[in-house]
């Protein structure tokens, strides 16, 4: 494989990218606007010969080409995603989550990529956020280029998923730093719940996805949930190795920005068109100019999907364990 990864020196980009490499890929592409990440992860990767790192960013559709060339698949996993640190800049948000994703359709269609794989987020599904607003745009641009890209021998699908656990900026690493210090953990909501998904989940459904992907198709994987207050009892007792009764914590209230109490990987709509394959449900687009019928082996899903509603709640000892491959730092 020659993929090219936006996003390549973040935390799910940088893992995709090792998995690519230990599998023997041809050519590796990072692609991203961080040069002290790309000079830190390039240390790391210096025996993997395949490995190149290209610095851009996503809304620059020339550089986007120049790095994409010779490439048959894209990943594309750069965005602004904090949905508290870009309440105040939404313009920001449309500018690399909807225009620069354009760009990358752009640029992968103008050189010839097979296949493009854009991650999305549960967060798209009925918006409360920019972040949200951006990632259902991206998610309808992406599957409508296909009737530009098909025909030119270019496939676009999505993928769609919850929280993966750990990632930079998440609330494991704050809860372990105010564990640290022996503060109280700050929760927004006890109530809250939010689907979790392992690291090595994503880029396995990543991976299947790309293998699987016709053009057009929205991947969502089948993930348990959890609620906010049995994750920080989780991390608490991972961090400290012991269960704390005791444990401290302050309800700060839903972050700035338009935060949900629940998150949905469905919406009530898309059930309609929605079917379940496997561990997987699979959304076909509502028009698909770019191809005839289209028959999906599974049976139609049958309604929406949501976080306090899921397949199955994680019970604390799958949190712990999942926890303790989370490197701390």
């Amino acid at each position: 494989m020659r993929c090219l990864i936006t996003g390549g020196t973040g935390y799910f980009g940088r893992a995709l990218a090792r998995r690519l490499l230990d599998d023997g890929s041809e050519r590796i592409v990072l692609y991203s606007r961080s040069e002290s990440r790309q000079a830190e992860l390039a240390g790391h990767f210096v025996h993997y010969g395949a490995a190149r790192f290209f610095l851009g960013d996503v809304r620059d559709r020339e550089r986007l080409e120049e790095a994409m060339w010779g490439c048959d698949v894209v990943v594309h996993a750069a965005a602004l995603k904090r949905v508290d640190a870009v309440a105040y800049d939404p313009g920001e948000v449309r500018k690399t989550n909807i225009l620069g994703s354009a760009c990358v359709l752009a640029a992968a269609i103008s050189v010839g990529v097979k296949r493009v794989l854009m991650i999305s987020s549960d967060k798209a599904v009925s918006p409360q956020n920019a972040y949200g607003v951006s990632k259902a745009q991206m998610e309808h641009e992406a599957i409508a280029m296909n009737a530009i890209g098909y025909p030119r021998g270019t496939r676009i699908s999505c993928t769609r998923w919850g929280n993966v656990v750990g990632s930079t900026g998440s609330i494991v690493g704050i809860w372990r730093n105010q564990l640290r210090r022996g503060q109280p953990l700050t929760i927004t909501n006890p109530m809250m719940t939010r689907f979790i998904v392992t690291l090595p989940q994503a880029i396995t459904f990543c991976l299947a996805a790309l293998a699987d992907m016709e053009g057009g198709e929205i991947f969502v994987p089948q993930l348990p949930a959890t609620r906010i207050d049995a994750l920080a009892r989780a991390v608490s007792i991972q961090y400290l190795k012991r269960d704390a009764d005791d444990l401290q914590t302050i309800v700060t209230g839903l972050r700035p920005g338009g935060e949900k109490i629940h998150e949905a990987l469905l919406s009530s709509e898309e059930p309609q068109r929605a079917y379940q394959v496997g561990d997987r449900i699979i959304i076909l687009p509502s028009h698909h100019s770019w191809r005839g019928t289209w028959e999906i082996p599974g049976e139609r899903v049958a309604g929406p999907y949501t976080s306090d509603a899921p397949v199955r709640w994680l019970s604390i000892d799958e949190m712990v364990a999942m926890l303790e491959e989370v490197p701390d730092g």
